[in-house]
């Protein structure tokens, strides 16, 4: 009886996969990789260096330790930059990951109807702060008992929350009653538009601390008098 036996090209096995690269970098063309007659370099320091053939120009870059990597390969002829490729792909790298992990997080604030002021104005330091950090944050106000009676208390309750952060982040819809529970979403606003308000930055505080004292007023010196 004749045997199969699977071919050296590949598996036709149910459930098997060829691996394929994930590299998201892998398609940016640079040194030997670059096949065009010539390109368009631009320096280390971003100066035009004008149109020059393609391995003189990778023998620039290597010469100085670094890569020519194509950065805009639709040109004509495509733009080359002479730059460090590899802390190129770290710090993007870095920036992507940073910005998937914030994303990814909600933070949740828990309000009562029936809250007390100084409660009130600890969470909403908190959510401030979650705000600060780029999270999105969740204000959620949870009715107990009879208070459902009177969901109007919470609505203002969640409202003020919303107006209190308003300088660090904006609703993504109004609060909304679900069971016996009222949501509100609020993403964090660009960087350069937050203003804290229950918060005082660390350069700000410095600037605080930096300022002279008020000389003291006559009246206020010790007096032993004679």
């Amino acid at each position: 009886m004749a045997t199969s036996f699977p071919s050296a090209g590949g598996s036709s096995r149910p459930g098997s996969y060829q691996r394929r690269n994930v590299d998201p970098f892998a398609a940016i063309r640079r040194n030997h990789r670059i096949k065009v007659p010539q390109v368009r370099v631009i320096s280390p320091e971003g100066k035009q260096l004008g149109v020059i053939d393609t391995a003189k120009a990778v023998n620039l870059a290597l010469e100085v330790g670094l890569d020519l990597v194509e950065v805009a390969p639709n040109a004509t002829p495509p733009v080359c930059r002479i730059m460090d490729f590899g802390k190129y792909v770290y710090e993007e790298s870095k920036k992507t990951s940073h910005s998937k992990s914030t994303a990814s997080k909600i933070k949740e604030i828990e309000f009562s109807a029936r809250i007390e002021q100084n409660d009130f104005f600890t969470k909403l330091r908190h959510a401030e702060e979650f705000l600060d950090h780029g999270n999105k944050v969740k204000l959620r106000l949870k009715f107990r008992g009879r208070e459902m009676a009177h969901t109007e208390i919470g609505f203002d309750v969640m409202k003020r929350a919303v107006s209190e952060l308003a300088g660090m982040g904006h609703p993504d819809a109004d609060p909304k009653l679900i069971g016996r529970n009222i949501h509100v979403m609020l993403t964090p606003l660009p960087v350069n538009k937050r203003k804290l308000k229950w918060h005082v930055k660390d350069d700000q505080q410095a600037e605080h601390d930096d300022e002279p004292e008020a000389p003291d007023a006559p009246g206020d010196a010790d007096s032993t008098g004679a």
